[in-house]
């Protein structure tokens, strides 16, 4: 005799026992207690249940369950005259009663939410959860108002016995009352509608056919199969899953009723999408998801349960068959030891062993491989330009069809984003380790970074994600065989294996956002992300350096530190110069330049006007809050470059560097003309000759020269001017490298030489005489009289002294126009007021008579009206506005002018023939005696104990 035979009583557990002791007591105090009037219910009492006493029995799945000797924690309790939700009231009155409760160990109801969520979670737990009264919902085929609790671990179901009435014009039954019987034939199966009854302690079948199918393990509906589904089609499921769960088969009357198209739409129209998916979710966690799927698959059920309304892609099921045979012969493989014996495939074992480690990764799989029919579904498009991206297709019909977890949506979006990226990685590491000497293209798919860096890429749920690509490619392999798939992608996962990558995905950065912000001076921001990804990328290929303690501070002085140049900080270059800047530029590009820093060699049509009307942050985000981060790692970039990398990233570079020049505003300007500074620094003469570009920089940089008061502010053409002209000066210099030094002769201030032979027509001269002209000269007479603007002057005359000392000797063909200018600045009666401005114009003069010594002569007169103008001045101004105190500025002033005179005495005992120097000047302290002081003897030295003028 079997072991569930009617006859043989069940072995409950003690929990259990205490259960039915409580529930009987409970029936048997409602029967004892008079009941006013009845409860408010959606179901009305039959007269002839009336008087007859309460029996209950544990119904369904938890007498099933006994009988096979499996565990079970939902027991649904079945009332023959009274709701559930009227039962668990009596329940609860009876255990408020004093030392009731203490009859079962409990001690008490939940009253409050805390206590409810605590209550009945376990065996140990004593005090009974709250009700929770589930409304019965026949639109959607939920026919049954239950109230819900939990009671010493156990969920406990209470409902009424029911049975359903249909009318030929609504698909909706009236539920009544209904006996034991009635309650039985409504099941979805016989085996379980079999019935435990608390007042005997016996199983009862009432359909006759529950012990018999059990022992033959076959599912069967109580009732005709069709009329059973079209009353609630969610039973097509249920048995799907009973039938995996169990390893049962089901009945063939009950199958061709499952693929009939009518109950097809029943359960898609009928049952909601929730209640679908809890039936999905059980049958892909149970024992057997692969009899689940093999069983949707053949009675045609697929498109019914996994659908997404709103995709008109026809989903390829011939391909589910390989996909779920795949995911079961990868689950059930051996270990590699076993593999080895010939048990299971070496393939197989290995990639169990890595992708499938955990119930949840298994769980993936199976709802991945149920979603590969959808894998070719093209993608959505945003439903307007700038919209956020749809989810892929699968990821919709996860959602739609079998309501997933957000969790599970979001590993399958993951998935479909990154198979193309898993696949393609794959077949080039294959590649790559079956032809080893291959020149390898981009990436090398077998170093250590590229492979870390893709884990990190897809994420923490990488192995579902390469077990979709596996599946995807399995179920759509052409010619190439299933073997030689599993066998591709084992190869793959062993070496990441190897390399210690399986958890790349949560390796730490050596450095974090911070601290790599503040070590290449910039603020914080989205680039960060990115430049991190460089950080780890070098941090995968050298394992063995950034193992150290001091790995990091090693990094961050690479990074920091200008005179460090290593593969972190190269990498971080390229990045930071291809990635970030390059992108934020892109609407801007100077019409001159090609995106390759080239010039422009043909004709360049101009943008439409409406182009030009873009918002400033579309056009040039670089300036706004989001992306002005861009300025503060591109001066990073320039400041740790030298020559080899600026011919490297060449292209890169001058785009953006141009487009900042070219900018309207004088403080981008400014910014612009410095970085082009310090390119130029470490710019090879031969590269700017060959990109043709001198001349298209030359052309960016002298509008800056014309930014002067009164259309730009002073302070702003200070910081402009004192970018600007560094900038041209490193401009000359790269374009037109000095060849043969013009000669200069070294003298005493006591020899006599005679002026060398020079050249003034070469490129260099030219254009350091045009940028004079242009530059300083045409400023200077623009600001006439240049007292207004001393700021202004004190920055033009410091880089006139540049140039001119660029010039060199060649600089007397502008004397004529030098020195006047000089001595008019000098002269200023409001010139002390700005002592800067003197000093600048005595150290100019300085320059001139030092670059220009041979022909200084014919003008020395010029000079000595400039030197004691100024001195005298000074001397004045101090008298009248600080009652003789001295200032020190003003003193070191009146110190750079007797320079001037030393120096300009020394020129004059070189020349011959220019005329009594020191008669002129003993005339000009016996008209003003307080020139004493200027023309008094003094020596003028250089270095070695001599003036050299060249």
């Amino acid at each position: 005799m079997a072991a569930w035979e009617e006859t043989r009583p069940l072995m409950l557990t003690n929990v259990e026992d205490t259960l039915v002791r409580l529930l009987r007591d409970v029936a048997e105090y409602i029967d004892n207690s008079p009941v006013p009037e009845p409860l408010e219910s959606q179901v009305s009492l039959p007269r002839e249940l009336a008087e007859v006493k309460l029996v209950l029995r544990f119904t369904g799945g938890w007498v099933r369950d006994k009988l096979l000797m499996v565990p079970s924690h939902d027991i649904d309790v079945a009332i023959n005259k009274m709701t559930g939700y009227q039962f668990g009231l009596k329940m609860k009155e009876y255990l408020e009663i004093p030392s009731n409760a203490e009859k079962y160990g409990l001690e008490g109801v939940a009253s409050t939410d805390a206590q409810a969520n605590k209550a009945g979670v376990d065996g140990k737990s004593r005090v009974v959860g709250g009700l929770h009264k589930i409304e019965a919902n026949p639109e959607r085929s939920k026919h049954l108002e239950t109230v819900t609790t939990r009671i010493l671990g156990l969920d406990i179901d209470l409902v009424n016995l029911r049975k359903e009435t249909y009318t030929e014009d609504s698909r909706n039954p009236q539920m009544e009352f209904g006996t034991p019987e009635e309650d039985a034939l409504r099941r979805d199966a016989t085996i379980n509608a079999m019935f435990y009854n608390l007042n005997t302690l016996l199983v009862e079948d009432l359909t006759g056919q529950g012990f018999k199918d059990m022992r033959q393990k076959i599912i069967r509906t109580p009732l005709e199969p069709h009329q059973t589904f079209k009353d609630d089609p969610l039973r097509v499921l249920r048995l799907i899953r009973f039938a995996s769960r169990l390893g049962y088969t089901i009945d063939s009357a009950a199958e061709e009723s499952m693929g009939n198209p009518d109950i097809k739409e029943a359960l898609k129209v009928k049952i909601s999408r929730e209640r679908v998916g809890i039936e999905v979710e059980k049958m892909l966690k149970g024992p057997d998801p692969h009899r689940a799927l093999a069983l949707i698959d053949r009675l045609g059920l697929y498109e019914t349960i996994f659908t997404d309304p709103e995709s008109k892609f026809v989903p390829e099921t011939e391909r589910l068959r390989l996909a779920y045979d795949t995911v079961r012969d990868i689950c059930s493989a051996t270990s590699q030891a076993d593999a080895d014996l010939g048990l299971s495939s070496h393939a197989e074992a290995v990639i169990k062993e890595i992708l499938v480690r955990s119930d949840d990764e298994k769980y993936l799989a199976w709802q991945l491989a149920a979603l590969v029919p959808w894998a070719d579904a093209p993608t959505p498009e945003p439903t307007k330009p700038g919209a956020k991206a749809l989810p892929p297709v699968a990821s919709s019909v996860a959602r739609a069809g079998v309501d997933a977890t957000n969790k599970v949506c979001a590993v399958v979006t993951a998935a479909v984003n990154h198979v193309s990226d898993i696949t393609n990685l794959k077949d080039r590491f294959c590649d790559r380790k079956r032809f080893p000497h291959r020149r390898v293209d981009g990436e090398d798919a077998t170093a250590r970074d590229t492979l870390g860096m893709a884990v990190r890429r897809w994420g923490a749920t990488w192995r579902s994600q390469i077990m979709y690509a596996l599946l995807c490619e399995v179920s759509g392999a052409g010619n190439e065989s299933r073997e030689e798939i599993l066998e591709s992608y084992s190869a793959f996962l062993n070496y990441l294996r190897s390399l210690d990558l399986l958890e790349a995905y949560a390796f730490k950065p050596l450095l974090d956002g911070k601290s790599l912000a503040t070590a290449l001076s910039a603020p914080t921001g989205p680039w960060m992300k990115n430049a991190l990804d460089v950080v780890m990328a070098w941090q995968l290929r050298h394992p063995e350096k950034t193992a150290s303690p001091s790995a990091k501070d090693e990094a961050i002085e690479e990074v920091k530190n200008s005179r460090v140049q290593g593969e972190l900080k190269a990498r971080l270059v390229a990045h930071v110069l291809s990635l970030t800047i390059r992108p934020l530029f892109a609407k801007t590009q100077h019409p001159a330049v090609t995106s390759r820093g080239r010039a422009v060699t043909t004709a360049v049509l101009a943008k439409p006007y409406a182009a030009n009307l873009e918002a400033e942050k579309v056009l040039r985000p670089w300036k706004t809050g989001d992306g002005a981060f861009a300025l503060d790692l591109l001066r990073w970039v320039l400041r740790n470059l030298d020559a080899p990398p600026v011919e490297l990233h060449w292209g890169l570079l001058i785009p953006p560097l141009l487009t900042i020049v070219d900018d309207s505003d004088p403080e981008y300007k400014a910014i612009g003309c410095g970085f082009v500074t310090f390119l130029l620094a470490v710019t090879p003469p031969a590269l700017l000759a060959r990109t043709g570009l001198g001349e298209v920089i030359h052309d960016a940089l002298m509008p800056a020269l014309a930014y002067l008061p009164s259309l730009t502010p002073e302070p702003a053409a200070v910081v402009l001017a004192n970018a600007a002209y560094p900038a041209l000066l490193a401009l000359i210099r790269v374009r037109f490298p000095t060849g043969e030094a013009v000669p200069a002769a070294p003298f005493a201030t006591t020899s006599k030489a005679k002026s060398p032979p020079f050249r003034l027509h070469d490129p260099r001269t030219a254009a350091l005489s045009a940028l004079l002209r242009a530059g300083p000269l045409a400023a200077l007479a623009h600001l006439a009289p240049t007292s207004n603007h001393p700021a202004l002057t004190t920055a033009l005359l410091t880089h006139l002294a540049s140039i001119v000392g660029e010039m060199g000797v060649r600089a007397v063909s502008h004397l004529q126009h030098v020195l006047p200018l000089l001595s008019s600045v000098l002269t200023d009666p409001f010139g002390p007021a700005h002592a800067p401005g003197l000093l600048a114009a005595a150290r100019a003069l300085q320059a001139v008579l030092l670059s220009a010594w041979p022909r200084v002569g014919p003008w020395r007169g010029e000079v000595l009206r400039g030197v004691a103008g100024c001195w005298v001045g000074i001397v004045a101004w101090q008298m009248e506005h600080a009652g003789g105190l001295r200032s020190a500025e003003l003193e070191w002033a009146r110190a750079e002018l007797r320079t001037a005179v030393g120096m300009l005495r020394a020129v004059v005992a070189v020349e011959d023939g220019e005329g009594d120097f020191e008669g002129d000047v003993q005339a000009l302290v016996a008209a003003d005696p307080r020139l004493r002081g200027l023309f008094e003897a003094q020596s003028v030295e250089g270095d070695s104990g001599v003036v050299r003028l060249k």
